[in-house]
């Protein structure tokens, strides 16, 4: 009996070694997990638009904030043109899978400010406790993505400005002397230049990418017109577009005149037609986005270029500024305030000196903030490359008016192609200019109404 209860003993005891053991082993393992857990980064997902060359560069940008700290891990994600991110972006909020960070151009502005899905950049600041001088960045950016109390709904990236690109070998056989890169030359001017570079025997004088937003968004901006009431929306929903106003017909109505000497021809509505015509030599005068610099610079081998400011009405003895284009980084909100840390730490990252050089110099968009570009200037990058400072002149040579800060209008892309598809009306013979902006006007005031009874 004593030997069955000793053996009973032993086999307790053997069994409360076994259990010790197994709670042993699992606190250990809990307590690993813990501390793996806590080690790994904490992930910021990125979507973005930023394809081929620009990807590259958004990538060793992404990397350089990974390598610079251990707490936060971000991951960019290409996610197609700028109206399939934003249709991305929308689906995976709707599905509560929303990236932290998503990448929405310029038109889609008053959308994501009224969607109810954003944690706006100003607060995510202040709840973060992270310092930025908004006095240090280029105000007319900051303007355009600013609410209607004047703080910065989102972060601004990629930025850019119409200018005019120029064949200097075209020119010269022409005998036209080269253009200021300060100073504007006048639209009477631009039919002098034109004609004489058709006359010298170039297939056409000039041709324009996106052309609703370089020959009437800018062409309103720079001569401190409205393209719509309400301070270009920015003063409510219920605006209306007035770019069938005379200044603007009379303009449309002399790009028009001049396709009968080719003066002007149309080479489609965005970039590629028109970039094809200039690199091929049939046109001598290119109007797009300073993003086509990096662009050219590698496309461009037989001839050589420069850039000069937008034109301008005679009259216009102090032009206003140019406005953006380009796109900015939205923050959705939904997410914890341990991954908002990480998303403000990365924007700051962006805006260094650093980074902002870098991106310049890459992409040729804007360095968002003034530092960086003193800092160029004091290394003498624009001494090397002066056509690179052109549309950063234009932008700042003027503090931006309530109607040159830009655009704030809901369905501002059904608008664009509204316009552009009467303007091709125009360009082939259908309607007159002021036909043509007079439906374009009627026709994007139908979808501003329909915008205006959503989101009032």
């Amino acid at each position: 009996c004593i030997f069955a209860d000793f053996i009973d003993f032993k086999k307790r005891r053997s069994l409360m070694k076994r259990i010790k053991w197994v709670l042993f082993a699992t606190l250990l393992f809990f307590t690993l997990f813990e501390i793996t857990a806590i080690a790994k980064p904490i992930e910021i997902h990125w979507w973005h638009s930023m394809r081929s060359a620009r990807g590259v560069v958004a990538d060793t940008m992404i990397k350089a904030f990974n390598d610079s700290q251990s707490k936060y891990k971000v991951i960019g994600s290409f996610k197609g043109n700028y109206d399939e991110a934003l249709n991305a972006g929308i689906a995976a909020y709707r599905a509560r899978k929303q990236p932290h960070l998503l990448q929405v151009f310029e038109v889609g502005t008053q959308t994501m400010m009224l969607s109810g899905a954003i944690y706006p950049v100003h607060k995510l600041m202040k709840d973060t406790n992270t310092k930025i001088d908004w006095s240090g960045y280029l105000q007319a950016v900051l303007s355009y993505y600013m609410d209607a109390n004047g703080d910065l709904a989102s972060m601004p990236f990629n930025s850019s400005t119409p200018v005019m690109y120029y064949n200097v070998d075209l020119f010269k056989k022409a005998g036209i002397p080269m253009l200021s890169k300060d100073k504007s030359v006048t639209w009477d001017e631009m039919g002098e230049i034109t004609g004489k570079l058709v006359r010298s025997g170039v297939k056409g004088g000039m041709v324009t990418a996106w052309q609703s937003w370089t020959q009437i968004e800018n062409y309103s901006a720079i001569h401190n017109i409205p393209f719509a009431s309400k301070a270009n929306g920015y003063e409510g929903l219920d605006t209306k577009l007035v770019i069938n106003n005379p200044m603007v017909i009379n303009h449309i109505t002399r790009l028009k005149s001049w396709m009968k000497d080719k003066r002007f021809f149309y080479g489609g509505q965005k970039y590629q037609g028109p970039k094809a015509e200039f690199i091929a030599q049939n046109a001598g005068i290119y109007i797009d986005s300073i993003s086509g610099i990096a662009k050219l610079k590698k496309a461009v081998k037989n001839f050589k270029w420069d850039v000069a400011p937008l034109p301008v009405e005679f009259f216009m003895e102090e032009p206003q500024n140019s406005i953006i284009g380009g796109a900015s980084l939205w923050v959705f909100n939904r997410h914890k305030k341990s991954e908002y840390k990480g998303v403000a730490a990365f924007l700051k990252f962006l805006a260094t000196n650093e980074m902002q050089e870098y991106w310049h110099k890459q992409t040729g968009y804007f360095p968002i903030t003034l530092n960086a570009y003193k800092s160029l200037t004091s290394q003498g990058y624009y001494a090397a490359n002066p056509f690179q400072e052109v549309g950063i002149k234009q932008l700042n040579r003027r503090l931006p008016t309530k109607i040159s800060r830009g655009l704030r209008l809901g369905y501002f892309v059904q608008i664009r192609n509204i316009i552009n598809e009467e303007l091709e009306l125009v360009w082939n013979d259908t309607k007159s200019p002021k036909a043509a902006l007079d439906n374009a006007a009627a026709r994007s005031n139908v979808k501003l109404r329909s915008f205006e009874k959503t989101y009032q």
